[in-house]
């Protein structure tokens, strides 16, 4: 069993698990779109990126394609991470502007206006 931080709080990992798993068995919120625990984690949507931070330095990867080890210190909702999110979500904006789901969280994460214009 291997020991991580998330946010300052420690949790434990079973071998295998990813940094998405371990989080949602601790109720920590990583957001979502592409992950679904029948199917194999690819990162598509990278919208569950986190911030690894390791020797004092920091990376941003993905939750749900990212394996929980020990000693591992994860930041969910860091400056970094938090403008990739934003970004993100302008994009989705911009490609699917009347899709619930991408109106909710652009919401949630304060887009109001899609990245770009939508197409004619």
């Amino acid at each position: 069993m291997a020991t991580l931080t998330i946010n300052g709080q420690q949790v434990h990992a079973e071998e295998g698990q990813t940094v998405l798993e371990v989080a949602r068995q601790a109720g920590i919120e990583i957001p979502t779109l592409c992950y679904h625990p029948l199917l194999e984690p690819m990162g598509a949507c990278r919208l569950c990126t986190v911030e690894i931070v390791q020797h004092g330095r920091s990376r941003l990867e993905t939750a749900c394609t990212y394996p929980a080890w020990d000693g591992l210190e994860v930041k969910t909702h860091s400056p970094a991470v938090m403008e990739v999110r934003k970004t993100l979500l302008g994009l989705f904006l911009s490609r699917c502007p009347n899709v619930p789901i991408i109106q909710d969280m652009a919401r949630e994460y304060g887009v109001t206006e899609p990245l770009f214009p939508p197409e004619d």
